[in-house]
């Protein structure tokens, strides 16, 4: 049977949207609607924030919950600063990423059930077991509100439990229930079991076999598929024997200024697109076949992503992303000349979409369930990410083996990214002669193979055969193999470097680089620097002009050091009010990102006064890398995405530039030591 996705899908979700907006723009008196079908009583003056988080041990099964002071708000925000903030206290230094004293964090952003418009996500946060230091990842769909109405802003979570147990929490009590029925059921199952047995109104997160069996480059697994993937935070889970944690709250969640919310989430629906995108399908590869012939840049109108975005997500960048040289091919040296991107068009990966779907609080609705041949019959719509990973940087063309394994990595709870990278390196490994047939158990691997990736994939996921040495990440794939193939891991920091080329943008590699959790692409570039629009809020952001030589971003500058400062600012604003990124990125004033804050705060801070508290939120991550001995500065970075060597053919060919001496400037202007990239303690920055 095909996975069903009763509650936010088809006409459902649009009835719910619906319903949503007419609550939220539209109340009737002292209420407001939220997508987890809770009528909620809205009070004035209070912030949007709980003021109190849970701590769980599972080795004693003890719990306790802890009342914070406003101004830990006021000067963190919540999500991720609050994470950091919590964690960087209580976590020992060299704790072990999989031991007991280290704690896993669920956190939800200030925003997140106030109403704001795009405020739905969540975040895990914990020590990283694949990096050594900071870790986090996000994640949307609908678990992110269930967090505040248990009354709580973070859950965390330590100790190791004797047996496998899931959390049952409802902001009164919190459960430790037995899981060795739900353990080694996929992610999708146990989620499907748990709600069953809560109510359909609970709603949880678990891990797959990854987190079960440890894999370094798991993830945390909700909404049916959709994944808190990065930094290996999945494998903390399965190490302390937690299966899943279910939140079946029904607290209120208040902002001080609701009216005003309403006020400005009704502009922002107002902004939303309707009908057909002005740009059709095969004119996304011509576009991008121009952007790479111009010696020019253009700059980029965060409203313009809106339309594509809703008619086709993430997809709409598939083809632009090849033709632009943005898509590593064949593990990062390869071109692409003679690869078929019209497999992975994005009306390919419409062409089987069955239903449209919204993430909480979100006005946009990018994602979609796609029909699919074999096993499982559905599966979320690939992302860029994923299709990249699992197509051009390995070849390969064929979308049902992309279709599959999205949903055999969604089940699984293992991220896409990483393992698309060290699949594509056990390629290159096998081209090179580095490996052969009997050391991968008689697979063939070659570029394009569609068969030998699917098997080497459900190897890496059942931790079996070949596949058992590519399950932690390609950084430890190398060290176990040797034989001169660390020269084609592509990792920073022991991370796998997400599907975007430094030298098609070398503001990723700044921050793949320079912060604090290595090779994540939502942190920022010169693209995502022209979406946010950073210069219509803040004064000493750099405006951007219409055109610029794209030559421009490639030369070590202040200005392009304050334009990634911005980014890396700014990613903590938006994660610590719970926004979507897709969201921001229609620009902070259009999106009026800290008018929503101040309005479900009461704070009345400007948006310079924002940026300072990201700014020293992004400290904190980076002096949590400290304290535990990771140094950014001494992190393996491959040549190859500053241009060493540089291609010799392709969109790219030629593109080489000074990484090291951008990611100085980068540091400097975060307030942080420019050759180490160590901040200041706290107060002398």
């Amino acid at each position: 049977m095909g996975v069903k996705y009763p509650q936010r899908n088809g006409k459902r979700i649009y009835a719910e949207l619906r319903l949503n907006y007419f609550y939220i723009l539209k109340p009737p008196p002292g209420i407001l609607y939220n997508q987890s079908q809770n009528i909620t009583p809205v009070g004035g003056n209070m912030p949007g924030y709980c003021g109190k988080v849970l701590w769980v041990n599972l080795s004693d099964r003890s719990w306790q919950e802890e009342t914070l002071p406003d101004e830990l708000y006021r000067r963190r925000l919540a999500g991720v600063g609050l994470g950091v903030h919590l964690l960087l206290e209580r976590i020992p230094a060299g704790a072990d990423p999989l031991g007991a004293e280290n704690m896993l964090g669920f956190v939800a952003g200030i925003l997140v059930g106030t109403g704001a418009m795009f405020a739905g996500r969540w975040m895990a946060v914990g020590k990283s077991p694949l990096t050594g230091g900071w870790g986090d990842s996000n994640c949307g769909g609908n678990f992110a509100p269930a967090i505040k109405q248990c009354g709580y802003d973070g859950i965390f979570i330590s100790g190791i439990s004797r047996e496998p147990v899931y959390l049952l929490i409802d902001g009164q009590t919190v459960q430790f229930l037995p899981a060795a029925d739900l353990w080694g059921k996929d992610a999708v199952e146990c989620e499907e079991i748990l709600v069953a047995r809560h109510g359909k109104k609970a709603r949880a997160a678990c891990i797959g076999s990854a987190g079960e069996k440890r894999s370094l480059i798991a993830g945390i697994v909700n909404d049916r598929g959709r994944i808190a993937a990065r930094s290996g935070l999945g494998a903390v889970m399965g190490s302390k024997n937690l299966k899943a944690v279910v939140l079946t709250g029904s607290q209120p969640v208040r902002s001080a200024q609701p009216e005003e919310i309403r006020r400005l989430s009704k502009a922002v629906a107002g902004l939303m697109p309707k009908g057909e995108p002005p740009l059709r399908s095969w004119m996304l590869p011509i576009a991008g076949m121009l952007m790479a012939k111009s010696p020019n840049i253009f700059r980029k109108d965060g409203l313009m992503t809106l339309p594509p975005m809703r008619k086709w997500g993430t997809a709409s960048g598939n083809e632009v992303a090849v033709k632009t040289g943005d898509a590593p091919m064949r593990n990062w040296r390869g071109t692409p000349a003679g690869y078929r991107s019209a497999a992975i068009s994005a009306d390919a990966l419409i062409r089987s979409e069955r239903k449209k779907y919204h993430c909480y609080a979100c006005p946009l609705g990018c994602g979609a369930i796609n029909e699919m041949a074999g096993e499982y019959q559905e599966t979320h719509r690939p992302e860029y990410e994923t299709v990249a990973a699992l197509g051009p940087l390995l070849g390969n063309t064929d979308l049902d083996t992309i279709f599959y394994l999205n949903e055999r990595f969604n089940r699984a709870g293992m991220d896409s990214i990483s393992a698309g990278t060290v699949l594509a390196f056990a390629v290159q490994c096998f081209e090179a002669g580095l490996i052969n047939q009997q050391d991968t158990g008689g697979l063939r691997l070659r570029w394009g193979d569609a068969a030998a990736i699917r098997t080497l994939a459900d190897q890496m996921i059942r931790r079996e055969g070949f596949g058992d040495l590519l399950a932690d990440g390609v950084q430890r794939a190398a060290e176990r193999i040797g034989r001169g193939s660390q020269q084609y891991a592509m990792h920073i920091g022991g991370q796998e470097i997400p599907m975007h080329d430094p030298r098609a943008d070398p503001g990723y590699g700044v921050l793949y680089t320079g912060d604090a959790t290595p090779a994540r692409h939502n942190t920022g570039s010169h693209l995502t620097y022209e979406l946010l629009k950073p210069w219509s809020r803040v004064e000493w952001a750099p405006p951007v002009p219409s055109m610029y030589p794209a030559a421009d971003m490639y030369r070590p500058s202040r200005e392009n050091a304050l334009k990634m400062a911005a980014c890396a600012m700014l990613k903590a604003v938006i994660d610590g009010g719970g926004f979507c990124t897709f969201g921001a990125h229609m620009g902070v004033d259009n999106l009026s990102l800290f008018e929503f804050l101040n309005a479900a705060t009461g704070w009345k801070l400007t948006s310079s006064e924002y940026l300072e508290i990201g700014r020293e939120v992004q400290s904190l991550r980076m002096r949590f890398n400290f304290k535990h001995g990771v140094h950014p500065a001494e992190w393996h970075i491959p040549p190859l995405i500053y241009g060493q060597p540089p291609l010799r053919r392709g969109p790219l060919k030629g593109r080489q530039f000074d990484l090291t001496a951008l990611r100085r400037d980068f540091w400097q202007a975060m307030g942080w030591d420019a050759e180490s990239g160590a901040p200041p303690e706290e107060g002398n920055g």
